[in-house]
């Protein structure tokens, strides 16, 4: 690491310390850059795990979102590109098997506590806000099954409740 990029991590590190957010430091995988691995606390997705990777010109925000849609895959598209104009500093984006993530860049002197603040609030948002809705067009049929299954042998539908309004609408097919 140069001083260049050892003083943009400080700054990362000591506001996440700052934000009471818990975070890791990983080396970099497959000959990848170190970086940290944030935890962000979330309401609908209880946690958020976002990889900030300083490279040499930039900060590289990777957050992982959710796995390749099951169904309506079209739907889960137009919603992800309608949704990428309103995002700031960030993106939606698939990998190669087609999950879901978060990605963005912010050049090393545009970092500031205030600046990185706003980037992982737009995550945090994003995510927590987007989250069910993704899940609701793309795994519609996923839910509704295990609903039926945890019905039919007693099980809690606790973590499920807020697809209810999906097993009333197959009920009435």
């Amino acid at each position: 690491m140069t001083d260049r990029t050892q003083d943009v991590q400080a700054v990362i590190e000591s506001t996440l310390a700052e934000h009471d957010l818990p975070f890791t430091r990983h080396k970099g995988a497959a000959g990848g850059l170190p970086g940290l691995v944030v935890a962000l606390p979330g309401e609908r997705r209880l946690t958020t795990n976002t990889i900030l990777t300083v490279g040499e010109h930039s900060v590289r925000i990777e957050a992982f979102v959710c796995r390749k849609p099951d169904e309506n895959f079209e739907g889960v598209y137009k919603f992800l590109l309608k949704r990428n104009r309103r995002l700031y500093g960030v993106a939606y984006t698939l990998d190669n098997v087609g999950d879901i993530y978060l990605v963005g860049r912010m050049s090393l002197s545009s970092v500031s506590p205030d600046e990185i603040d706003r980037v992982l609030g737009q995550v945090l948002e994003a995510v927590d806000n987007d989250f069910n809705t993704l899940l609701e067009l793309g795994f519609r049929t996923s839910i509704q099954k295990e609903w039926e299954w945890r019905v039919s042998r007693g099980e809690s539908l606790k973590n499920l409740k807020a697809f209810e309004h999906l097993i009333e609408d197959h009920d009435k097919n």
